[in-house]
């Protein structure tokens, strides 16, 4: 992995599917989970910074990024837990520092309380969490996916552009926004970003959202104060709903916290997980 590029080197075969992972720096190991729609180029500079002091591990959903995409795969919450808890046991981390972003964080709460995954600490940024979640653009593609898929190329990156700025509170420019829109172009990448889409369901945060006071480990919880996907007071339900969870609002911040404020991260990991 480059410094002015974001390729992960290594791959896993999950039930006959690659992902594709990395690993950076050494230390204590540290696991980084992204979110939908994004893939683990959201973590490329925070993680070269915490490599410093710690073994980082990251890698793409199933379904996103560099990671296999095809057609009829599942790449719904109801698997990406178990996707997680195989990773786990393949890097032979048994408790490691967890950082976990929107669906990400879906992923992680999951993989530990139905996967029985265990996290020596547990941050959280904007996860999906709590129900309500999903977007109208969410709602109305789940029931119009293949009209979607096959969309001409500049509507799907004109679509891409104004979805993604949405998570951002600062403006971003059309070159810094290309690397979210290239893994959902494409013959491959296209039909690949509705059908995430359109398999996102509630019933998988429902699932566990009851058990959150069952979570083993200490937890941070990180929210943008302007995010607009999920309304901070989200993020305050769900402080309340899981034990021994400091919370902490960053002003400023979007959804997409990795570009509003990566600084905050770095700084809330380096505290936290010393």
């Amino acid at each position: 992995m480059t410094n002015d590029s974001w390729n992960l080197t290594r791959h896993f075969d999950f039930r006959g599917q690659e992902v594709a992972y990395d690993i950076l720096g050494d230390g204590p190991p540290l696991v980084m989970v992204h979110g939908t729609p994004f893939s683990s180029y959201v973590w490329r500079n925070i993680a070269r910074e915490l490599a410093r002091d710690h073994t980082v591990h990251l890698y793409d959903l199933l379904g996103y990024g560099q990671s296999e995409k095809r057609a009829g795969q599942d790449v719904s919450l109801g698997v990406q837990n178990g996707l997680l808890a195989a990773l786990l046991d393949h890097w032979g981390l048994t408790a490691p520092f967890m950082i976990a972003h929107d669906f990400g964080g879906a992923t992680a709460l999951r993989a530990h309380l139905i996967n029985g995954c265990d996290y020596r600490k547990l941050l959280l940024v904007d996860p999906v969490a709590l129900r309500p979640w999903g977007s109208p653009f969410v709602r109305h593609v789940r029931h119009h996916e293949a009209a979607f898929a096959g969309v001409p190329d500049y509507l799907q990156r004109a679509i891409l552009r104004a979805y993604i700025r949405g998570a951002v509170s600062r403006d971003m420019t059309d070159a810094e926004l290309e690397p979210y829109l290239a893994p959902w172009l494409g013959e491959t990448g296209q039909p690949a970003f509705y059908r995430q889409i359109a398999q996102m369901d509630m019933r998988h945060t429902d699932e566990v959202e009851p058990r959150y006071d069952a979570v083993r480990c200490p937890v941070m919880l990180l929210w943008g104060q302007e995010d607009e996907w999920i309304p901070v007071e989200r993020g305050r339900q769900l402080a309340s709903a899981l034990p021994n969870c400091a919370y902490r609002e960053i002003a400023g911040a979007g959804h997409l916290m990795q570009e509003d404020a990566p600084e905050a991260i770095v700084a809330a990991a380096l505290t936290f997980f010393r």
